[in-house]
This record gives structure tokens, C-alpha cells and sequence, in this order.
């Protein structure tokens, strides 16, 4: 199975609407993040589905690292621009 990588060091806003149904990006390859546009073809990964609990801005992890999917949890923070477009060099 093939690695995420690391989309961006930085999470991404986004507003969510309660009880719609979303496709966070797990691989990192999306054009779209940090939702999945299918780019996880072939890769062995998934999207994460998940239900937005409630109406509001969030921020949703982009280093695809978190321990807390879809929700960054400051973990880029210990990341690097340059490795951007690269898996990390080691698992969280």
C-alpha cells in the first residue's frame, strides 16, 4: 500500500454544513484539498467519509499526519515546507 504525502504544512479552513456527508483527502494527491477528488486511485488508500456535526468554519488537516482525521490536531507544526509532495520520513 502506498504512503499519504504530505499535501501542505498548514491545515485549511473550510466551513461545513451539518449533516452533509464529506470526503476528506487521505492520500495527500487531491487537487481539491483537503477533500478527495479520486487522485487515491490505485494507491491502496481511501477517503475518510465523514458527517459535519454542525454548521461552522474548521480546520482541516493538510500534512495528512493527524491523529484526528479529518481535524488538524497541530501536528504540522513538526513538519517542513520542503516536505511537501513527500511522504514523512517517519509514520506519527
Amino acid at each position: 500500500m502506498t504512503r499519504s504525502i504530505i499535501a501542505a504544512v498548514q491545515p485549511a479552513r473550510v466551513t461545513l454544513e451539518a449533516g452533509r456527508k464529506y470526503a476528506f483527502c487521505v492520500c495527500g494527491r487531491s487537487d481539491g484539498q483537503p477533500f478527495c477528488d479520486g487522485s487515491h486511485e490505485g494507491t491502496g488508500l481511501q477517503p475518510h467519509i465523514f458527517t459535519a456535526e454542525q454548521d461552522g468554519e474548521y480546520f482541516l488537516c493538510c500534512c495528512k499526519q493527524t491523529g484526528n482525521p479529518p481535524f488538524c490536531d497541530g501536528t504540522h507544526k513538526s513538519l517542513d515546507q520542503a516536505q511537501v509532495g513527500h511522504p514523512p520520513s517517519s509514520d506519527p
